[in-house]
């Protein structure tokens, strides 16, 4: 399978933006925009790795927005956008992939299918690169000396680029190589990733994205993105008991006479939290996702499936509030495992431990739990997430 690496270019300074931080790291209805931008990559098929460009002094701003998200260190951008993405793509270059995915840090609501449409376009038989856009719809007026209309501007085949501007990666960075010895004048025309490709004769299609897919420019940008809804959904799950000596419950092992059966590591507390978020999405369950008749997810380890939960989560605008989780079992004791409990929770979600909350209970002898033949678990998702 071909692979392609997401590059995010946060370096720029964003002077049309005001406020004490740059807009990719403003928080937008509680999080970084750019910590809302890397989650939409993570939740993309087709996506394998995610590096980020930033400025020189930001590392500190860098590391909050993008706490618990595991990503490899920045690279340091230069003076210019077009710069900036040639470090990027420099730092890509010892172990290259075949496709780059360059976006804005500031388009932080472009939509899954949409980086995966831009993906499948840009692999396409005789294409370079793809670049997502929205076709023109106003009449586009041309101006002279005191605003005077010159011309109207036939607006057919006319489109508004965004990013994603995904391209077949050696071709792109010897683009970029030769673009960086222009003079000044002549690369500051170059305002996007397919205007270097352009340059260089390389063949760009243009892919029809959304209007949701705007770019955070001003304080304005913020306000109005920031209609939010909170959602409350429900997840449950069982797992009976069979042979072993440990089971896991939170992505924590907890030694036991016998493990819980199942085709992942049948942590039963993770199944229940992933459903609960993928409800809060309207996103089906984890079978829909995770099917247990794959045999790829046998034995995994289903902090994976949670992951990907909170991902689709992120990659809609969304975050969690909180996470509350409650086992049913009569053992093995889940107090004196909690704290772990919860802190494997909230690295795993990506959030803070005091939005998680996990209880036990029993059954009072009562039911197959009550019996000692499995773990119930009960698990509510609150999220809130842009109104639709």
């Amino acid at each position: 399978m071909p692979t392609c690496t997401a590059l995010i270019v946060a370096a720029g300074r964003g002077s049309r933006f005001g406020g004490p931080l740059p807009k990719q790291y403003a928080l937008l209805n509680g999080q970084p925009v750019l910590r809302r931008t890397v989650l939409a990559y993570r939740a993309t098929p087709g996506i394998d790795a995610i590096r980020v460009v930033i400025a020189a002094g930001d590392e500190a701003h860098y590391e909050a927005a993008t706490r618990g998200l595991e990503l490899p260190h920045p690279v340091p951008g230069g003076v210019s956008r077009q710069q900036s993405v040639l470090k990027g793509l420099e730092a890509l270059s010892g172990d290259a992939p075949d496709f780059v995915a360059v976006h804005d840090a500031a388009r932080p609501f472009v939509r899954t299918e949409d980086i995966a449409a831009c993906l499948a376009a840009a692999a396409a038989k005789g294409i370079d690169g793809a670049v997502l856009g929205v076709p023109l719809a106003d009449t586009v007026k041309k101006t002279g000396s005191e605003g005077a209309i010159v011309e109207t501007v036939p607006r057919v085949n006319l489109w508004r680029a965004q990013t994603p501007q995904i391209f077949r990666f050696a071709p792109l960075l010897a683009a970029h190589r030769a673009a960086a010895s222009l003079a000044e004048a002549d690369a500051t025309a170059l305002t996007d990733d397919a205007a270097v490709a352009e340059r260089a004769g390389l063949k760009v299609v243009m892919v029809a994205g959304s209007d949701e897919n705007l770019k955070i420019t001003t304080a304005e940008d913020v306000a109005r993105a920031s209609a939010m809804e909170t959602r409350t959904a429900f997840g449950f799950d069982v797992h009976g008991f069979g042979p072993g000596n440990a089971v896991m419950l939170c992505g924590v092992a907890i030694p036991h006479t016998q493990t819980l059966a199942g085709h992942s590591d049948a942590d039963v507390a993770l199944h229940a939290l992933t459903d609960a978020v993928l409800g809060a999405i309207g996103a089906g369950d984890i079978g829909k996702h995770f099917p247990p008749s794959d045999p790829q997810w046998r034995g995994v380890s289903s902090d994976r499936f949670l992951r990907h939960a909170v991902d689709l989560l992120g990659a809609r605008g969304g975050r969690i509030l909180h996470l509350d989780l409650t086992l049913v079992c009569e053992a093995p004791r889940i107090g004196p495992h909690r704290e772990a409990m919860i802190s494997s929770i909230a690295r795993i979600a990506a959030v803070s431990p005091d939005r998680v909350s996990v209880k036990a209970t029993t059954t009072e002898g009562l039911g197959f739990t009550g019996r000692r033949e499995g773990i119930a678990a009960q698990a509510v998702a609150t999220v809130e997430i842009p109104r639709s």
